[in-house]
């Protein structure tokens, strides 16, 4: 019989055991009410976190057209090799990926083995992008050959490409990691740039996927396409020409150029030269490099890195856009659009020139760049021989307000609102500042700074009939199945002065620079062209002397004279060699763009019979035809002709097929027989003689001649050969040709 005492005990376990059953289910409760109550949202992203991956879907950038749809941006494809850390769980499988991947990628093999480690639950790591196709391959086969399919991936997607490498790199700008840089590329890169698609796929417990049904596709949503302005055959021609300036003046500050449609403001070619490519934009140029490398700095220093980043900057800086200068003669295009536009000034008033000119409220006279003096000139005169103290006068009859007021029609005192990144203000008086002195030396582009940008749009205002356009490099964008998304509308624009004063002006330009102006070096055979030229001194930036001897020689120009269809200008900063004038350094190379832009836009010639009568000929090949009928055809085409041998088939012939002989002296021999060319005439020395006098020379030794360059070589004092070749001492054939390249030398601006 048990006693009392042990039911007590009894009854007293039973309280604790079933306190502490309560306590246990308790405790649950609460464990339950924070898992599905509290925390009920953290935990379930955290299982699905464990449950899922994501994986980006890169969209494709928008690719970027010229004016006539030829591409001139796309994507390439790549892949990006990344690992999946979740999935790498024995020590030995990351050695293994480390070391594998570093070998095939070039990556560091401890940075490789760190990423793994650090995002232990991570589901994308990326090793390294833009990977090409041999290396993908080769990625491809290690994961095969390693059985690492669950752990190590490539995802495909693209890289920016530009299609002709530095072609228009300063108008297109690049591209990095955070979307556009510099150009166009940055100015329109919400458009395109696309939207990043995503996939979603669930995978079970021990990590493997689950069906497709499980996964969760949201598209990548491409960039809009961008149909720019730029014509690329015209881009191409205006780098070659500017390449040209830029060695031949030894340029040292860069030189740039532009060409514009006058009646739209559509930039159809920018650049600036030395250029960048955009596929490589952090190479330097070989000056620039060469800067680096002559720095004296320590290749692992900070002050060559700072140095490095800085000659970049310089290298990307769009000259066009972003650099200021000051237009010298190429501003009194402006001035005598003024004075015409307000009636201050008949075509033949007449003004003095004694070779300065006082003005008051400055101590000393301002010259003229031909310090002995024009004389008596006309207006007409004046500007075309680009005299500083007849354009001063007009200034004084304009007026300090009314001049002011059309600089600012004109745009010169704000932005041209062009759509690329960084454009500059220009640097002008205030009204309040603008004094007498001031109106005198701006009248002749002085003391003052704009950009090449601001020059040329105001330019095309005179060339267009007198309303100032808006420049622009992007006439519609629009999306992968054609549709236009945004088209620039050109419409918006504002006379600034009559059409009439425009036509009077483009006459007087135009007649310059077939006569005797001072831009004569942009005359183009069978074309009418509206030029002046400019050169102005940099008054900021000594010399390496501490003189202020650094100038800007520029060219502006448009065409026809009769219909103008485009502008252009080219600047070239800092010339190294004896003639600085922009007559020398940039109104040649206006030419040279001009003569082939003109007919590539279907522009007709219209040769006038001076033109006519020295139009170069193509010789046709005439071995194996019989002499005589050779001799006739040859006659016919307006050429001599000497027949040497008795033979009566041709057996060689001096100059060869395909050369170009002038019309007026050109000779062809032809060979018969038993005779042949011999080596037996020295080419004279043609260097420094006019064009005339060459011609003479060489025909007198028994050569033809071929010239290039100045094409109104007989206007002025005569353009004078600066180039030859073959050398002078060299033995050629009787009939050979020697090739002169000829220039004025005596304008000024």
């Amino acid at each position: 019989m048990r006693s009392p005492g042990h039911y007590d005990l009894i009854k007293k376990r039973s309280v604790v055991i079933v306190a502490f059953i309560i306590a246990l289910f308790g405790i649950a409760i609460v464990r339950l009410f924070d898992l599905q109550i509290l925390h009920y949202e953290e935990y379930q992203s955290a299982v699905i976190r464990q449950m899922t991956s994501e994986t980006t879907l890169r969209a494709e950038r928008g690719k970027i057209y010229d004016t006539n749809m030829n591409l001139l941006v796309t994507n390439t494809t790549v892949w990006r090799a990344l690992v999946d850390p979740a999935r790498i769980k024995e020590y030995s499988d990351k050695v293994l990926i480390a070391d594998g991947l570093s070998k095939i990628l070039g990556v560091d093999y401890n940075t490789i083995l760190d990423k793994i480690n650090k995002h232990p639950n991570s589901r994308d790591v990326t090793i390294k992008e833009n990977l090409d196709k041999e290396t993908a391959d080769t990625v491809r086969k290690f994961i095969s050959e390693n059985e690492l399919t669950s752990q190590v991936h490539l995802v495909i997607g693209s890289k920016r490409y530009y299609c002709y490498g530095d072609l228009a790199s300063h108008a297109l700008g690049f591209t990095n990691s955070n979307g556009g840089v510099y150009g166009i590329e940055a100015t329109y890169n919400s458009y395109l740039t696309g939207i990043d698609g995503k996939l979603l796929s669930a995978h079970d417990a021990h990590g493997k996927d689950m069906p497709y049904k499980y996964e969760s596709l949201i598209d990548a949503s491409n960039g809009i396409n961008l149909v720019s302005t730029l014509d690329m055959r015209i881009q191409y021609e205006l780098e070659n020409q500017l390449e040209l300036a830029y060695e031949n003046a030894g340029a040292r500050n860069r030189v740039t150029g532009i060409v514009m449609e006058v009646d739209t403001g559509a930039v159809l070619a920018m650049a600036t030269y030395p250029d960048f490519d955009c596929n490589d934009p952090y190479t330097l140029s070989d000056e620039l490099q060469e800067r680096l490398d002559n720095s004296g700095f320590a290749k692992d220093s900070d002050e060559y890195s700072e140095l490095y980043k800085s000659l970049l900057y310089e290298l990307w800086n769009n000259k066009a856009v972003n650099d200021l200068y000051e237009p010298g003669s190429t501003f009194k295009v402006i001035t005598s659009s003024i004075a015409l536009e307000e009636k201050n000034v008949k075509l033949n008033d007449t003004f003095y020139c004694p070779g300065s000119y006082k003005v008051s409220g400055y101590s000393t006279p301002i010259h003229c760049h031909k310090r002995s003096g024009h004389g008596v000139v006309t207006f007409v005169e004046g500007l075309q021989q680009s005299c500083n103290p007849t354009l001063m006068m007009l200034a004084e009859r304009i007026g300090r307000e009314t001049f002011f007021k059309y600089f600012e029609a004109f745009g010169y005192r704000s932005k041209t609102g062009i759509d690329l990144p960084g454009e500059s203000l220009g640097i002008t008086h205030s009204l309040d500042s603008f004094n007498q002195v001031e109106l005198a030396v701006y009248s002749f582009g002085q003391t003052f700074k704009v950009t090449p940008i601001q020059q040329i749009t105001a330019i095309s205002t005179i060339a267009n009939g007198g309303y100032l356009v808006k420049p622009h490099l992007v006439r519609r964008l629009v999306d992968d199945d054609g549709n236009v998304i945004y088209s620039y509308d050109d419409s918006a624009k504002r006379q600034i002065i009559s059409t009439e004063t425009c036509e009077t002006l483009t006459k007087v330009l135009a007649d310059g620079v077939a006569g005797n102006g001072g831009a004569k070096n942009a005359y183009v055979k069978g074309y009418s062209v509206a030029a002046k030229t400019g050169t102005s001194e940099k008054r900021d930036k000594a010399d390496k002397y501490g003189e202020f001897s650094l100038r800007v020689g520029s060219c502006v120009a448009y065409a026809p004279a009769e219909d103008p269809v485009i502008a252009a200008i080219i600047i070239v900063d800092e010339p190294s060699i004896a003639n600085v004038y922009g007559s020398v350094v940039a109104a040649p190379y206006i030419s040279n763009l001009l003569s082939t832009v003109l007919p590539y836009l279907g522009i007709e010639p219209k040769y006038t019979p001076e033109e006519l009568a020295s139009m170069e000929i193509p010789i046709n090949d005439y071995t194996g035809k019989y002499a005589k009928d050779a001799a006739s055809e040859i006659k016919k085409k307006g050429l001599s002709v000497e027949i040497i041998g008795s033979g009566e088939v041709v057996t060689s012939q001096i100059p060869k097929n395909g050369s170009l002989l002038s019309s007026e002296t050109g000779k062809v021999l032809l060979y018969t027989a038993d005779t042949e060319p011999k080596l037996n005439v020295t080419v004279p020395d043609l260097i420094g003689k006019t064009a005339a006098a060459a011609n003479r020379l060489a025909v007198n030794a028994g050569l033809n001649i071929n010239i290039s360059g100045a094409q109104n070589y007989d206007s002025g004092a005569g353009a004078v050969v600066i180039t030859q070749y073959p050398e002078a001492g060299v033995k050629l054939t009787r009939g050979d040709i020697v090739t002169i390249d000829v220039r004025h030398m005596d304008g000024t601006d």
